[in-house]
Parts: structure tokens; sequence; C-alpha cells
């Protein structure tokens, strides 16, 4: 999506207000800036290679190998709605991805094809609703909180995505009409079980590489010790899989595309992550904003508090599981159980890069809508579980 000259204006003239009136010699703007930077550099080296990289290559393989009648007849306006916002609402728990890391897989099932209503799901649920951060969060923060932010997460996908999907729904079927036209008139090349094993090793690849570290013993802690092993064992058949089933073109078909979905994703995931790194700093470090501010304003159980636990959330930037130890530290001074859940249902699946990247795909309106939709169910379901514990 092209920036209107409109748009380019307005970028400029808050660029230039910005530098005028920032005061560069204050010690707090000072540190805000060596803020900015730590986080961009903490997401270039945590993030990048083994998160976005398998990710964009995804969201390629999709864009160049799944038949757009594939997407359209299970993620289409018209598909059968129980089974599309089912597998889109509990896909995020098997992937342990942030809310930066998603958005090349939502991209490129967005572009093939898929309806909005599925594809916001998606969005919402990848970061959401993985299995690590909810057994962390019952086991650091409490099973209340465990259990309201796993069955909260689910929901939240599911009625989102349904709410997306009716609000927008002439857009959508006119874009389905498009889809089907194109699809009348393109014939799919790869086989549908080569495909699915491409998909499938990179997927493994993606959350193997990021697989975080539990306590105790037990399965989960096996496989961390063992992540790179099992990551490893996957590149190489993946390795294998390129060599031996695809062409020359195919292959520079993909990279095209991954390249095409990283030019427009990333330099807005990087501009975002050095905002939020100036706003509000990493976990245990301040930001322009200090940490005060928000700790006095979310205790209790008002709308307020929830309004602003959810805001607050939905432009932090959070890496996987991070979210946990920053409300354990919240709860420790006085934040309320009501504003806690509010934040970790609208924080891990929002943030600033997230909010402009998707911008770029799906527009302003529908981008605005999500954010909305995202916010105040947040609040709400704040509300409710702190009167519920209250």
């Amino acid at each position: 999506m092209q920036m209107k000259e409109s748009q380019k204006l307005l970028l400029i003239a808050f660029v230039f207000v910005g530098f005028y009136f920032i005061p560069f010699s204050s010690s707090r703007v000072h540190q805000a800036l060596i803020e900015s930077f730590q986080m961009a550099r903490e997401y270039a080296r945590e993030h990048v290679l083994l998160c976005l990289v398998p990710a964009f290559f995804i969201a390629g393989a999709i864009a160049n190998f799944v038949s757009q009648g594939a997407v359209l007849k299970y993620f289409g306006a018209k598909a059968n709605k129980f089974l599309s916002y089912t597998v889109a609402s509990v896909s995020g728990s098997i992937l342990a991805v942030c809310s930066c890391t998603v958005l090349p897989l939502f991209a490129g099932i967005y572009k093939r094809g898929a309806g909005i209503g599925p594809a916001t799901a998606f969005l919402y649920s990848g970061p959401a609703i993985n299995i690590m951060a909810i057994i962390l969060t019952a086991r650091v923060l409490g099973p209340g909180l465990g259990i309201a932010r796993a069955v909260g997460a689910i929901l939240f996908a599911f009625i989102i995505g349904l709410l997306m999907h009716f609000i927008f729904i002439k857009d959508e079927v006119a874009k389905d009409l498009s889809m089907e036209i194109q699809t009348g008139i393109q014939k799919e090349e790869k086989p549908l079980g080569k495909t699915a094993g491409v998909i499938f090793a990179l997927t493994a690849i993606l959350v193997f590489a990021n697989w975080g570290k539990s306590d105790g013993r037990g399965l989960a802690n096996f496989i961390y010790s063992a992540k790179y092993y099992l990551a490893g064992f996957f590149l190489l058949v993946l390795g294998y899989m390129i060599m031996a089933w695809f062409k020359k073109e195919e292959l520079a078909a993909w990279v095209g595309s991954t390249w095409d979905l990283a030019k427009q994703i990333f330099p807005l995931l990087f501009i975002g992550v050095l905002m939020a790194g100036f706003m509000l700093g990493r976990p245990g470090h301040e930001g322009i904003i200090p940490m005060k501010i928000v700790e006095t304003l979310v205790g209790g159980n008002s709308i307020k508090a929830n309004l602003l636990a959810s805001v607050a959330g939905a432009f932090m930037y959070f890496a996987t599981l991070t979210e946990v130890p920053i409300l354990q530290g919240l709860l420790g001074a006085g934040m309320g159980q009501g504003p806690a859940l509010a934040m970790l249902l609208a924080g891990p699946a929002l943030s600033l890069p997230n909010m402009l990247v998707i911008h770029s795909v799906m527009g302003m309106k529908r981008t605005v809508t999500y954010i909305l939709l995202v916010v105040s169910m947040a609040t709400l379901s704040g509300i409710l579980f702190g009167s519920l514990i209250s």
C-alpha cells in the first residue's frame, strides 16, 4: 500500500516537529534514546534470524505454492465458519511467536485470499495462545490469570475474527469473487503433499529454534535442551526437499516473494521497535514514559484502570514470554488483577510495530477496527475478571 501525498506531508511534519521540540539535552531523553537502540539491538539478536527469517520463508511458500482455491475453500468469506475460525483461533498454540513474527504469516495468507475474519483470528491467536505462555502465566501469576488468559485468548480470536468478517462483509464478498476469477485462470503446479511438507519443516524450525526454557523436568524442558538439534534436523530435511522437489524457477519465485514481504514489513518493524523502545523502554528499564505512571494508574478494577492497561499493553512491545515477568513486577507494584488480564489479552497480540505493519497490509480502516476490538474486549474482560475474583 503506497502512502498518499497528504500522508507523506503529515509524516514529514511530524518528524520536523519532533526534532524541533524534543529536549535532547535532557537526561531522560538520553536514556530513552539508549533504550530505543538497545531494544532494536535485542530484537535483531533474538528475533530476526530464528523468528522472522523462517516466518518470511513460510509466508513466501504460502504465496507461491498454496493454491488460492485451497485458501478460499478453508478461509474465504464463503468457507465453513466453524472450521475456519476454529483452526485460525487455536493455531497459536503451536507457534511460540511474538506480535511481530506472526506478521509475515498473516500477510501471506491474507494476500493469498484468506478472508479478513480468519486472517485476523490467526493474527490475534498466533502470539496470544501459545502453550508455553499460558503455562508460565499460571505458574508465575497464578492459576486464575492463567486460565482466564487461555479461555479469553481463544474466545477473543474467534469473536474478533467473526466481527471483522461481518463489519467488512461487502468487501469480503467482492474480494472472494475477484480471487475466484484469478483462481479460474491459474493452475496449481506443486502437489499438496510437497507443499505441506515444506511448510511443516519450516514451521518446525521456527517452533523448535525458539522453544523457551521451562521450570523443572519433563518433555518441555527436554525439548529446550535439544532444541537446536531438532531445528537442525528439520533444516536438513528442508534442504533435501528443496534439492529433490524444486526447480530453479520455483526457488527463484519463492525467494522473490519472501523478499517482497521482507521489504514491506521489516522497515516498518524496525521503526516501530525504535519508537516503542523510546516511549516505554525494555523490561526493567524506562523510556520517556516513567513506569511509575503506569503502576499508579492501573490499581483496582475501575474502567479507567482496565482501559489504560489495555491501551498500554497494545502499544508496548512484548517479546515472546516477556509479558509474564513484566506483569509480575506490575502486580507487585499494586496493579489490579483485572487490569493485569486486560494487559495480557491486549499486549502480546498487539504492539506499535505490529500496528504499522498490519496497516500496510489491510489498510487504515480495518487496522483501526481491529485495534479497537482488541482493546475494548480486553478492557471488558479485565473488568469482568476483576469483579469475579473480588
